[in-house]
């Protein structure tokens, strides 16, 4: 059992992802632009900057704790931050890549309180744009045309490879009526703890970090996109609409075999087997069966989650990889002010409500 994490320093939490959106935001406009009609508007809504009519708009773009983390890796290596900017938008680039075909992949319909691409512009654009964002973050590395370009263009590489290792996994649960605890947090680690582990390296490498203090940084966010992934489980079958911007039980109703699912299966017990027993009925029936399914029908299921324990386990799996990712730190000789800052970051993704 780990301690209580502190209290959030949310002003300079604020700040710092503020930091990352001011001088991420500029390089990645200039590179969404850089893609031919139509997808540089479609890429352009996605990211909220203009609405379904093209209009400019002020939308939710993302909390943007990937470009923090890039412009603080760099400093870490003792580098100035704008070193960072073009690890920054690279990854911010494969993240969206990856929500935009996740979205479509899990029929999502809204994302930050928004339709999403693919109900807008339709299943095709959804792809070619994913696939355009992926392309263009490589671009923005390997133009800098230096040694550190291609070692930090290496890195993210592995990661968007491994993230797409995740995803696939996720699918392939969805049809599977029992998945390990282990088999969950590697497809999560996947999925999740690659991008940000990368986020946090990226920086450094591009600075001229070596890569024994890359791959601690690495460490640190591989822990924290773990500790990120079992909040985010939380959300998804607990989490308010109002604040995530998803359907109520969204993660029950595309059948995902989450942490708080998968931690409640393990558990035994009668809230266990009972949760067994409808999963394993449920794998019988057809999409258009279970999307008869009512309110009354998933709010039951999260019931017995929560009694069978996955929701506290869940809940206490995220603050041991909290508590793993600040560990990493202690490898990596940074300046005391930005070690507190990755401490703040970490301690923001363990307590969000959003």
């Amino acid at each position: 059992m780990t301690s209580a994490i502190p209290a959030v320093d949310t002003a300079g939490v604020n700040a710092l992802l503020e930091r990352g959106r001011t001088l991420a935001t500029p390089v990645l406009r200039a590179a969404v632009n850089r893609l031919a009609p139509p997808m540089d508007t479609v890429a352009a809504y996605h990211f909220g900057w203009i609405d379904a009519e093209g209009r400019p708009a002020h939308g939710d773009g993302g909390k943007a704790v990937r470009p923090a983390l890039a412009l603080l890796s760099a400093e870490a290596a003792g580098a100035a931050p704008e070193i960072g900017i073009p690890g920054a938008v690279a990854v911010e680039l494969v993240h969206n890549f990856s929500l935009l075909h996740d979205d479509l992949m899990d029929g999502d319909e809204q994302r930050r309180h928004r339709d999403t691409v693919w109900k807008v512009y339709g299943p095709e654009q959804a792809i070619l744009v994913g696939d355009a964002l992926f392309a263009l973050a490589n671009e923005i590395l390997l133009e800098l045309g230096t040694v550190e370009a291609g070692r930090a263009t290496r890195r993210l590489t592995t990661a968007t490879r491994k993230l797409i290792d995740g995803q696939a996994q996720d699918i392939s649960y969805e049809h599977r009526e029992r998945v390990t605890v282990e088999e969950c947090l590697e497809m999560e680690g996947n999925k999740t703890g690659a991008l940000l582990a990368c986020a946090v390296s990226i920086g450094a490498v591009l600075g001229g970090a070596d890569d024994r203090t890359a791959d601690t940084l690495e460490a640190y966010g591989y822990h924290l996109g773990l500790a990120f992934q079992a909040v985010d489980d939380l959300l998804g079958i607990w989490g308010d609409p109002e604040a995530t911007g998803k359907q109520t039980w969204s993660d029950l109703r595309q059948r995902k075999k989450s942490l708080p699912v998968v931690a409640a299966l393990a558990a035994g017990g009668p809230a266990s087997e009972r949760l067994a027993e409808i999963l394993a009925a449920d794998a019988k029936l057809s999409e258009s069966q279970s999307a008869d399914f009512d309110e009354e029908e998933f709010a039951s299921r999260a019931a017995l989650i929560e009694e069978a324990g996955g929701r506290e386990w869940t809940s206490q799996e995220a603050r041991r990889q909290h508590a793993t990712a600040i560990e990493a730190l202690d490898g990596v000789d940074m300046p005391a002010q930005v070690r507190a800052q990755l401490t703040a970051l970490a301690d923001f993704v363990v307590v969000r409500k959003r």
